[in-house]
């Protein structure tokens, strides 16, 4: 594969920057939890029912922490409460959520059994727990491994084919993600309903009514993932699930999507905080605690720094994205994931009538694969200048499809003729599944067959790039993380530490705050 020559110590430079940045707000997240985590963690020892609140399905795991949040008592956590209401009425994790959920029990009004107990009883719960989703996890990879599974984390077989499915109905879901794997797709990605990631709970059950989108629910990954399994036996190749995993119920997703051997997860260090508003600290500190969960699943992450050019110039802003994707990538280390599972995002996004923007395009692609060269990069396709003439849309898939398997790219999200639509057609998903084969087919080894001109264009434009990347985390930096977000370090967004929603979800740990999924995963 060709490569260009970058500056290594720049290059490692970034890295010990984004390190640098990163370091305080460890510290923030090791002093806090969230309502999220606490939810999270009862839904891995086995509290996944609903009660019926208002005419509809209710979260057991939302109505539990919702009264304790109400009375200030997670400060050490959801499990010392729950635990020892286990212990002295003798339920499981299920049928007690049930009982609290229903205000048949009040756990703060029980009798307290010894610390080291509860204690005990929690580490031997959440062990169980880890060993159900390690289970869950190598029966995922078993069924790769019984069938022709074309995933390469460095992109050197050509990209894999990703396309989505959206209708917000599930069970068309499953009709279309059934027709685009009979029609070549590698990975399937059901687009969460629009607007999801404001719920501060997960919806219960199969749903049908979702818009630009399905809802994300622990049934809905369960009948997708049986759909797709059947579906591979049938064509003989492995289908990978995607799903998001951002929001407000980030660390719930990432749970469910454990459980239920999902492949991928759309999980952003800061897209909640730039795109939806949502706090900053409660983003940051879902954002580890999921990827813990994520990192012993071995699921692949989908970072979201593609976003960044659909509202800044993606000519002048390309230095934003490669800053992002080096934060992402430590807070990613930090939560103790591998680079062979970050999947590290960025997009052609350049406004298609610059002079040269095919070369310009093809150094960022490069040099996001060239810095990156173990992690699984996902391509995102145009968007943000398509138009109504449907020719020239599927004439610049075709021009994206080609950087990608030049530069070795690993996903490859497919645009669509039809992008502003939320449903595509099926045959326009077909189409475009055929125009990337076509291309990854015939321009395979080209990447292999050829060299940058040193000093040429590409490799000037990527030395550029690099250099105000640098001077971006430099920046980023001496002025914290939270500072440079509010003065619009990234797409040309402005956050406020204490703003957004969800922040009265973020709560300080007290002494003895007890979860041992902090040690076990």
């Amino acid at each position: 594969m060709a490569h260009l020559k970058l500056d290594l110590a720049k290059i490692e430079r970034c890295r010990k920057l984004a390190e640098e940045i990163a370091q305080p707000v460890e510290t923030m997240i090791a002093a806090h939890t969230t309502i999220a985590i606490e939810r999270a963690t009862l839904r891995m020892i086995g509290v996944n029912g609903a009660v019926v609140r208002n005419g509809q399905y209710y979260p057991e795991v939302n109505a539990i922490i919702e009264d304790l949040h109400k009375e200030g008592r997670l400060g050490r956590g959801v499990l010392p409460l729950f635990v020892n209401g286990m212990i002295q009425t003798g339920k499981s994790a299920s049928e007690l959520g049930t009982a609290v959920a229903e205000k048949q029990i009040r756990l703060t009004e029980l009798n307290q059994a010894p610390a080291a107990e509860v204690a005990k009883r929690a580490h031997d719960l959440c062990a169980a727990a880890r060993a159900s989703l390690v289970s869950k996890r190598d029966y995922r990879d078993g069924n790769r491994a019984e069938l022709k599974d074309p995933f390469d984390p460095r992109g050197t077989n050509g990209p894999l084919i990703y396309v989505i499915v959206a209708t917000g109905n599930i069970y068309d879901d499953v009709v279309q993600a059934r027709a685009a794997a009979q029609a070549g797709a590698d990975a399937i990605a059901v687009i969460r309903s629009t607007a999801q990631s404001l719920l501060d709970f997960v919806p219960h059950g199969a749903t049908t009514e979702g818009f630009g989108g399905t809802y994300a629910t622990q049934e809905n990954f369960r009948i997708m993932r049986e759909a797709l399994d059947d579906e591979g036996k049938k064509i003989g190749r492995y289908i990978r699930l995607t799903n998001y995993c951002s929001g407000l119920c980030m660390p719930e997703i990432a749970a469910l999507g454990a459980m239920e051997r999902l492949d991928f997860l759309l999980n952003d260090a800061m897209y909640g905080i730039l795109f939806r508003d949502i706090n900053m600290k409660r983003t940051l500190i879902d954002q580890h605690f999921s990827r813990r969960i994520i990192a012993l699943s071995k699921i692949v992450i989908h970072t979201g720094e593609d976003n960044y050019l659909t509202t800044a110039d993606a000519v002048e802003n390309g230095h934003q994205v490669l800053a992002s994707q080096f934060i992402n990538e430590r807070f990613a280390l930090n939560a103790h994931m591998t680079p062979s599972l970050m999947g590290l995002g960025h997009a052609q996004e350049m406004d298609p009538e610059h002079p040269d923007v095919f070369l310009l395009e093809i150094a960022r692609a490069q040099m996001t694969r060239d810095i990156f060269p173990e992690a699984p990069i996902k391509f995102m396709p145009p968007t943000r200048h398509k138009c109504g003439d449907i020719f020239y849309s599927h004439l610049m898939d075709a021009m994206f499809n080609f950087v990608g398997v030049l530069t070795g790219q690993t996903i490859q999200l497919l645009g669509m003729a039809t992008e502003a639509m939320h449903t595509p057609l099926l045959q326009d998903r077909w189409m475009s599944i055929k125009n990337a084969k076509y291309i990854f087919n015939g321009a395979r080894s080209l990447g292999r067959d050829i060299t940058f001109n040193s000093g040429g264009i590409i490799e000037s434009w990527a030395a550029k790039v690099l250099d105000e990347t640098l001077a971006h985390l430099e920046m980023i930096r001496a002025k914290g993380l939270s500072k440079a977000i509010e003065e619009k370090a990234f797409a040309e967004v402005s956050r406020r530490e204490t703003g957004g929603k969800g922040y009265d979800g973020v709560i300080v740990r007290e002494d003895g705050y007890l979860n041992p999924f902090f040690e076990l995963l």
